[in-house]
């Protein structure tokens, strides 16, 4: 499936910089992605490919000013960079060349904080695409995409058995075999249960007490296992907005799976009617109803909160973008309707406009400062137009 944002997210980003890096979860696309950009930009005979799984690639990459330096391609991609950081160092030795004309296209399983030496070895010469799984945006189908999540091969499965199996397969092996290649010492035993449990957190505040007595190992070491979580890609962890307002305020995060299959996957969720009779449906649909609006506005990670108060006035999301303050509520609901907390949230927070998204196809205003926004209008592009 053509992903055409990205590839012209890479023109954008080659305009600017040398470097351009596309982070993301394993199995999301990246290499497909680099290969779309190479054979649109026609750059097949001019490309040196990387990969870095691959032993014959790792190994002339043992001396890397000799691979590299006296190569004459147009663009060198680097595969699965996060296995090999002590690469970072020479990318800027070979980018401040004088006369360098080479582009470099770098794909990596882990986050910037994960890369900290990318971000701090080559300041003013990277620049950065998070691609994700799947979202609406892309492929329409709110209820699959719900369902499977959004890797590419779960989603695109030819059977609902064949998406969930692929899953369940996908979760050993980034246990068993990607965390230790990042260099984590977890037994994957011991990250199971841990993962295990956060699913019963998403859309909750995070309490590292809690689950460390039932692990049986320190608040410090959880909070290690969700940064290595966070870093690659599987959950997201939702910051408080503190606003300077005389109300006692949460300022413990929020945490959410990003795929809505992985979640489903490791809670034996297997067909939509077990998501539909949970108890928790509510909370699964405000996690996968904010991923799809996250994704859809570009937000990065850093730019988006949620925010509550000891007196129960909350808001699911809030966001900073044009200069202005936008608040989403996430209702599982045919006709959601307003509340007092709402209310709240627009006073407190100064909100230029608050948007209740619910799973349906319309648009319509509750009122001067609330609009009622249905996840399917995301995929059809009406969303955009409210911004």
């Amino acid at each position: 499936m053509d992903r055409p944002q990205f590839l012209a997210e890479i023109d954008s980003h080659f305009r600017i910089h040398t470097v351009c890096a596309i982070l993301g979860p394993r199995q999301v696309g990246k290499t497909t992605l680099a290969r779309q950009y190479i054979e649109n930009n026609e750059l097949k005979n001019k490309t040196r490919f990387f990969d870095l799984e691959n032993p014959e690639d790792l190994a002339q990459l043992d001396n890397p000013m000799l691979a590299l330096a006296n190569d004459v391609s147009d663009l060198i991609v680097i595969d699965e960079v996060q296995l090999r950081p002590d690469l970072f160092p020479i990318l800027r030795v070979l980018v401040d060349r004088p006369g360098n004309k080479t582009k470099f296209l770098i794909l990596g399983s882990a986050s910037r904080d994960l890369l900290r030496q990318s971000s701090e070895t080559l300041a003013g010469r990277i620049g950065y695409i998070e691609l994700p799984p799947f979202t609406l945006f892309e492929v329409k189908d709110v209820k699959k995409l719900w369902m499977r999540g959004g890797f590419p091969r779960s989603y695109l499965a030819p059977l609902e058995e064949d998406s969930y199996k692929w899953r369940q397969s996908y979760i050993t092996t980034f246990l068993e075999r990607d965390i230790p290649m990042l260099g984590f010492n977890v037994p994957p035993v011991q990250m199971r249960r841990f993962w295990t449990m956060l699913s019963y957190y998403h859309g909750q505040t995070f309490n590292a007490s809690g689950i460390s007595r039932s692990l049986e190992v320190t608040p410090h070491m959880v909070r290690k296992y969700l940064d290595i979580l966070a870093g690659t890609f599987m959950i997201r962890v939702l910051l408080p907005w503190v606003e300077n307002i005389e109300k006692r305020q949460i300022k413990a995060p929020k945490i959410y799976f990003r795929d809505s299959g992985v979640l489903h996957a490791l809670l034996g969720i297997t067909n939509e009617e077990q998501v539909r009779i949970n108890p928790r449906l509510g909370a699964f649909w405000e996690g996968f109803a904010l991923e799809q609006v996250v994704s859809a506005l570009s937000i990065r990670q850093e730019e988006c909160f949620f925010w509550e108060t000891q007196a129960h006035a909350e808001l699911d999301l809030l966001i900073f973008k044009n200069g202005k303050r936008f608040g989403f509520e996430m209702k599982y609901g045919d006709a959601p309707g307003t509340t007092k907390s709402m209310r709240m949230a627009i006073a407190d927070l100064g909100l230029d406009h608050l948007y209740i998204v619910y799973p349906g196809d319309r648009i319509y205003p509750k009122d001067e400062k609330i609009t009622v926004c249905g996840l399917e209008a995301i995929a059809s592009g009406e969303f955009f137009k409210l911004f």
